[in-house]
This record gives C-alpha cells, structure tokens and sequence, in this order.
C-alpha cells in the first residue's frame, strides 16, 4: 500500500449533489427575487460558505444574505430527504479500502450540519474515522488546512495521504498539503494545475494513483 491514509472531499467527489445545490440555489434565491445563473453557480463549486456569500454579495449587492443562507440550507436540507447518489466508484472504493484497513477521511467545505446530514442520508458516514468541515478551520480551501487537519487527526503525514478532489480550489489545498491529488471531473472542468492524476471517476483515479 502506497499511501498511509486517503482523505475524500464530500460534494461532487464522494457524493453526486453539487447539481443538486445548484438546485437548491436557484430555490433559495430565487425567494429573494435573485438568478443563480449557472456561470455564477461554477464559479462557487469547492468554495466554503463565507466566501460564496461574499461573491454574491459582490455579484448581487445588498440583500438578507443571512435569510438567503438559511432558505438555501433548508432547500439543500429537503432535497437530501429523497436521498443523496453516490459518484460512480465511491461505494466500492471505500469498501475495498475498508478491507484493506485503510484509514479514511472527510475534509469538505462544508460546515458539520450540512456534511452529516449528507453522509447519514448517503449511508456513507459509516465509513470515515475522522470528518473535517468549515467549522473545524480558520482557513478554508484552497488553503492546505482541512487536509492537514484531516491527516493530523488520523496521526498519518500528510506526505503520505492520497487525496480525491472533485474542484480546482479543493484539489490546490491538497497539493499544499503536500499529498498526491487525484482529481475527479464533476461540473466544473479540472485545470490539472494541482492534479498529479486527472480521472473520470474515483476508481479509475485510484488505479492511476496505485491503490491495489
């Protein structure tokens, strides 16, 4: 085994519900008499909570970002109630590392409401020792701090982490991390800039990478 652990971002790497936020999105503002076009949605994949507000408000201008917040939680909320898909590979990839003993981890932007309630509807929470949201940081991605503090937590260096990013910002926090990054195309297409393997899907990105 190459790696000492594997740490997993959650929307849109283990958990096919980006497209369901741009949903939920659109729900949500659309309440406050506001468009989320889909360019402006691209441009918030991989980016935690504090910075999207900041770029809508940048984008829109004053406006009850505390009520839009709270109506786009409650729509993604509702949306999750009918059930969370898995991103093609994620079951049987966290299954084999599960047998091989490999310890695993979560470092999503998302704050810990949000991502527990996501990995309890996906059936996925089972599988992770260690869970790393927005709420357990100061600096968020693309700053390399989920994806140390995921590895610090599992008592492993970060050197010898494999990591599986879907967006650009995640997967330039953990190349600062110093892990090996395989990055997965979800909506938004991968630049690579941070990717020492670009994959499909996460098992075919696991075999780039050496995992047996």
């Amino acid at each position: 085994m190459p790696y000492d652990a594997v740490i997993f971002d959650l929307d849109g790497t283990l958990l096919d519900t980006e497209r369901m936020a741009f949903v939920s999105g659109q729900r949500a503002l659309a309440r406050h008499g506001l468009t989320l076009t889909e360019p402006l949605f691209l441009r918030l994949v991989g980016v935690d909570s504090v910075t999207v507000r900041a770029m809508l408000k940048d984008h829109f201008g004053d406006h009850d970002f505390d009520a839009i917040d709270a109506d786009w939680r409650a729509e993604d909320h509702h949306l999750a109630e009918a059930g969370i898909p898995h991103k093609p590979g994620a079951e049987a990839l966290l299954s084999q590392l599960a047998v091989q003993g490999t310890p695993k981890a979560i470092a999503t932007s998302s704050r810990r409401a949000g991502a527990q309630h996501k990995l309890a509807k996906s059936a996925l929470a089972r599988h992770f020792e260690v869970v790393v949201t927005r709420d357990c940081v100061t600096h968020a991605k693309p700053a390399p701090e989920p994806f140390l503090l995921a590895a610090r937590r599992l008592g492993v260096d970060p050197r010898r982490c494999l990591a599986f990013e879907d967006s650009n910002t995640g997967a330039e926090a953990a190349f600062a991390a110093g892990m090996t990054v395989v990055q997965v195309a979800d909506l938004v297409t991968p630049t690579g800039r941070h990717a020492h393997h670009l994959a499909e899907d996460l098992l075919s990105g696991a075999k780039m990478a050496g995992l047996r």
